[in-house]
């Protein structure tokens, strides 16, 4: 059955004294028994405060053991669970919890602190818990085991998970049963994952890619998986090595900031034991560019497999081939578990090598938008297929190309142009850390090419340099008339850059 409490119970009874978690800092475990017991006094704990099946059940925590438990043990239980979002900011917080009609929100001190006014403000009915990531739910009564708990079907929701509104308001990504038991099946299927397997999950649980890709693909599995309560250059190789993880899932920003941390202090495999557990590293959430994938595994010796994954899919979408099968550099790889296609203005299918929107159909598919009809109609076609959004052409050998997205695509004198090129030229430079290229308006060309960079530490170059290195690789035409130097550029909770934002970052340098 596709839902998540066959899933628990079938593993408890298979496996019930595998760890399945393991919470670093704390150092506490989790069996698979544990974790079915714990998602019954989960359902205990909802049903004794008069939370009914398939009512929203909030949480508002950082990672650790018991963000883990009750990500599952909610969906066991046949409610909602609705991942808030910690660094989205006070509004978009405020909306997301009036918006999800969520009646719990479970917190632990820290955030309920730097909250608390948008906590203090929120609708009647809804109860704040008190939650400690290493001791559980301060629950307002004693639990008393629940012998009844009503069975789950796959088409029950599942998950609430709003996107990270770039262009306006979040909207609220309903993920049924059947959509996340096909998420951490297709991550299973992608990368070949068995029992024995372990991962290190580094990005925020309030993300699609490390509800699905890190959490469900090993409880499809029957694997395992290694949750610190964040990410840290200095540990990150020291919990593979000591956890015995087989691999990883980050993000391209991750991916950056590990290379330049060990081209700055060094690094030696030897100093972890050679690393002889791991198999491979996962990207996914953006576009990895090349030079920078090439240089990771020269220096760590780590295979990367480039993906592609939507939250409104279940994450995982598109995958490189395992080794020792060859891999595509630039290219997120091929359909795992769904169908994929690209698509002219017309509807109609796109030869191979000509770009068009990037379709998706599956079991992983989203159901709904929540409250968002046209959301719906705009987004998924009566067929199945979802429009992604993603500017994409498949080569001859059925890999993907993923230039952009279409909201954020260059028409500079009418001429269209992908924001990844300027990327991936500028990161050719060694001094470049990060490196974002986007339109601004322009009233000769309707568009012109901008870019922002951050530096590596201690490395400098200039904007002449850089623009003489993109119009050397792609042309003066695609060569930004400006280069802006940041500290930082913003991002979405995974890591993603967030290029619509950047036009406004640089407006107030411009004028």
């Amino acid at each position: 059955m596709n839902n998540v409490q066959h899933l628990i119970d079938l593993r408890a009874r298979e496996r019930p004294n595998k760890i399945f978690l393991i919470a670093p800092e704390s150092g506490i475990t989790g069996t698979y028994a544990q974790l079915q017991r714990h998602a019954h006094d989960i359902a205990a704990g909802l049903s004794a405060m008069g939370i009914t099946q398939d009512e929203k059940v909030a949480f508002l925590l950082p990672n650790g053991y018991w963000s883990v438990m009750l990500f599952l043990g909610v969906m066991y239980s046949g409610r909602v669970i609705v991942p808030l979002n910690a660094v989205a900011g006070k509004a978009t917080l405020s909306y997301t919890i009036e918006h999800s009609d969520s009646r719990i929100i479970f917190v632990n001190d820290k955030l309920l602190d730097t909250f608390s006014d948008v906590l203090m403000d929120i609708p009647q009915g809804v109860d704040i818990i008190r939650t400690d990531i290493n001791s559980g739910p301060e629950w307002s009564d004693d639990l008393t085991p629940d012998s009844d708990i009503s069975l789950v079907t796959e088409q029950q929701q599942a998950v609430l998970i709003y996107t990270s509104g770039t262009t306006g308001r979040p909207k609220g990504v309903m993920l049924s049963h059947k959509n996340v038991v096909a998420g951490g099946r297709n991550t299973m299927m992608a990368h070949d994952l068995v029992g024995r397997d372990r991962a290190l999950c580094m990005l925020p649980l309030y993300h699609i890619n490390a509800e699905m890709v890190t959490v469900m693909g090993p409880l499809v599995s029957g694997g395992s998986l290694v949750i610190p309560s964040r990410f840290s250059c200095s540990m990150f190789w020291k919990h593979m090595a000591k956890y015995e993880c087989t691999w990883f899932s980050v993000v391209p920003t991750i991916i950056a900031y590990l290379l330049e941390d060990a081209e700055r202090n060094g690094f030696d495999c030897e100093e972890f034991g050679g690393l002889k557990s791991m198999r491979f590293g996962r990207s996914a959430s953006s576009a990895l560019a090349p030079e920078i994938h090439k240089a990771f595994e020269r220096r760590f010796g780590v295979t990367i497999v480039e993906t592609m994954g939507l939250t409104e899919t279940a994450a995982q979408i598109l995958s490189n081939p395992m080794p020792p099968a060859k891999p595509k550099y630039g290219s997120p790889g091929k359909p795992v578990g769904n169908e994929a296609k690209v698509i002219d203005e017309s509807g109609s299918e796109c030869p191979t090598g000509v770009s068009g929107e990037l379709m998706i159909r599956g079991d992983n598919v989203l159901s709904s938008y929540y409250k968002n009809e046209k959301a719906v109609r705009e987004a998924l076609e009566p067929d199945g297929w979802l429009h992604t959004g993603d500017v994409a052409m498949k080569d001859e050998d059925g890999f993907f190309f993923i230039t952009g997205r279409m909201k954020e695509l260059i028409i500079k004198g009418g001429e269209n142009i992908a924001p990844r090129e300027i990327d991936e030229a500028l990161y050719r430079h060694p001094a470049i850390l990060e490196a974002a290229g986007f339109g601004y308006p322009d009233k000769h060309y309707g568009q012109e090419v901008m870019a922002c960079v951050v530096l590596k530490p201690d490395m400098r170059c200039s904007e002449k340099e850089l623009s003489e290195l993109v119009g050397s690789v792609l042309g003066n035409f695609k060569s930004p008339k400006r280069i802006f130097f940041m500290d930082d550029l913003p991002k979405g909770p995974s890591g993603k850059i967030q290029r619509l934002k950047l036009p406004e970052v640089i407006a107030e340098w411009l004028f």
